[in-house]
């Protein structure tokens, strides 16, 4: 089992450069997040305190200070940079004047948010072994109380003391060596964090966790692949009598929470062997798929699922956006989702139903979404030993990277791309801790097209569309000056909402693999941009002081 050490700046008050006073590494008071807290969302402008800036992850911020037409003046601020390798892929928490973010390698920060000040460091020594599919990063904090809580590489949950670093409690989620880790940011409600997990393509059995945010002891769990006395069970059949109990089905990013319902929504990855589906026929329940729990006792109140017996590797861990939209003339409450199989859907949060299915970018596998929820499949569309040609390719119409909602216009916002795979299928070997071995997939050597596109919830039509040059793994801000904070190639770039038009772009000098967010402190609006191993804050140049002060 690893260590973890706890490296805090030990520095005396002194006078900056500048003329401003640095603070002791520790902070001089525990802020404090309430449950009431949370399900404010973005309420208080000054602080994002969840991994989507809201339970319903809607990405959207009510700050109007930074508008189109001022947005070309947008400047860096201050930058804050590790001495890590790999990249960001975090969302921070923002409470206080307090940045929070995690890093690749188990490391995370508290920083000053005015100037990027390091106030204490996280690190995790890890122990050797670690398989950590696929990556070795982490997607943030979730935060609760004077707590921070964050998975970790060799599949632990562990609570950080906001005001100092430290280690609260640390809990086991699995044996890392048989190919678990953890990755997500959690989602803390009431007393409990949630948290997922990764390792499909190591042969894991997928599940949802929730721990007691005071002690650390797990309060239940949910399985993604049904076992023996499972509703689902029966959905795992073929040659592999016992495909279930290593069968995939991570939850590698975060869920969604409807306080109203106390119901938790979480996308689940793909099945294993990813290829070949003899092994496993049936659908392989619940595998690319959305689950909701009762956040109480982690029982499934429904599930749909949006891939069966997906031989693609289309995780639906993509993150569930929650709204109350109207749709047809009648006001509903759904969750909207903008899958890695190429469809765009709309579900009833309360009943899991179907509301629709579209396509949003070229697809060649399914013909459409049947009204009882199932995809029409097309001829030659299976993997074979030859090689069959599917559109999308297995990194999907999009991926992890999260989409933003805009409620006022209606518009989800989603980082996407068109591309086709040639997909191949032979026998696999299963080893424990080791995975699959055999079966793999060609990408075609065809040009891809990506781009930022807008689309109506209420219809499922597309709005508008920028393309990028490249393919982009960044997340997608909105907020209510009519502004989008999207970005590829390592450009982080400002468009009109309405339009698609692009207003501003700063090159970062590295891949956007995170999404931007936004607070307001001391009357001024930041936008935060993770970027490689840089944090980079931006703000509008302060006023000018009048003449004579």
């Amino acid at each position: 089992m690893g260590t973890t050490t706890i490296r805090i700046l030990r520095v005396a008050a002194v006078i900056a450069a500048m003329g401003s006073l640095v603070v002791t590494a520790q902070q001089a008071e525990a802020p404090q997040v309430s449950f009431q807290d949370l399900r404010d969302g973005l309420k208080n402008p000054t602080r994002w305190l969840t991994y989507g800036g809201d339970y319903g992850s809607q990405r959207h911020s009510p700050l109007t200070q930074i508008t189109p037409q001022n947005v070309q003046r947008l400047t860096p601020q201050w930058a804050f940079q590790t001495e890590t390798l790999g990249k960001f892929e975090a969302t921070p928490v923002v409470l206080d004047g307090v940045i929070y973010i995690t890093g690749p390698e188990d490391t995370g920060w508290a920083l000053d948010a005015r100037t990027g000040r390091q106030i204490w460091r996280y690190h995790r020594d890890l122990p050797n072994g670690i398989i950590a599919c696929c990556g070795r990063v982490n997607r943030g904090f979730a935060a609760m109380g004077d707590r921070l809580f964050k998975t970790t590489l060799d599949a632990h949950v562990v609570a950080i003391s906001m005001k100092s670093g430290a280690i609260l409690w640390d809990s086991v989620m699995e044996n890392f060596r048989n190919g678990y880790s953890g990755t997500p940011a959690p989602l803390a409600f009431k007393d409990k964090v949630v948290a997922g997990m990764a390792g499909a393509e190591y042969g894991v059995r997928g599940f949802v966790d929730a721990y007691d945010i005071q002690t650390g002891k797990r309060a239940w769990r949910f399985y993604t692949t049904a076992g023996p006395g499972d509703p689902g069970y029966r959905t795992w059949q073929g040659t592999d009598a016992k495909a279930w109990e290593h069968g995939g089905g991570s939850t590698w990013t975060t869920g969604s929470y409807d306080p109203e319902q106390n119901l938790i929504f979480w996308g689940t990855g793909n099945a294993g062997p990813d290829y070949n589906g003899a092994e496993r026929e049936g659908d392989n329940l619940y595998t690319a798929s959305i689950v909701a729990l009762d956040g109480d006792t982690g029982q499934m109140r429904w599930h749909y699922q949006f891939t069966p017996h997906d031989v693609w590797d289309w995780d639906s861990t993509q993150v569930p956006v929650l709204a109350d939209v109207t749709i047809g003339g009648q006001p509903r409450k759904v969750v909207i989702f903008a899958n890695r199989n190429g469809f765009f859907y709309v579900l009833d949060r309360v009943t899991g139903k179907l509301i629709y299915g579209k396509p949003f970018i070229q697809t060649s596998w399914a013909k459409e979404i049947r009204a009882d929820g199932r995809p029409m499949l097309l001829p030659g569309s299976l993997p074979t030993e030859e090689g069959a040609r599917v559109c999308p390719d297995q990194s999907g119409g999009t991926n992890w990277m999260s989409p933003s909602f805009d409620p006022a216009l209606g518009l989800l916002f989603v980082t996407a791309r068109d591309s086709c795979g040639t997909f191949y299928s032979w026998q696999d070997e299963y080893k424990p801790g080791e995975g699959f071995r055999g079966g793999a997939v060609t990408r075609l050597n065809e040009v891809q097209h990506a781009a930022l596109r807008a689309i109506d919830v209420a219809t499922g039509e597309r709005r508008w569309e920028f393309p990028y040059t490249a393919q982009s793994w960044a997340g997608v801000l909105s907020t209510a000056s009519g502004l989008l904070f999207a970005g590829s190639s390592g450009n982080l770039m400002a468009f009109d909402a309405r339009s698609g038009k692009n207003l501003w772009h700063y090159q970062t000098g590295s891949a956007l693999y995170a999404g931007a967010t936004t607070y307001m402190l001391d009357g001024r609006q930041y936008v935060l941009m993770p970027s490689g191993t840089t944090l980079t804050a931006f703000a509008l140049p302060e006023a000018a002081p009048a003449e004579g002060r």
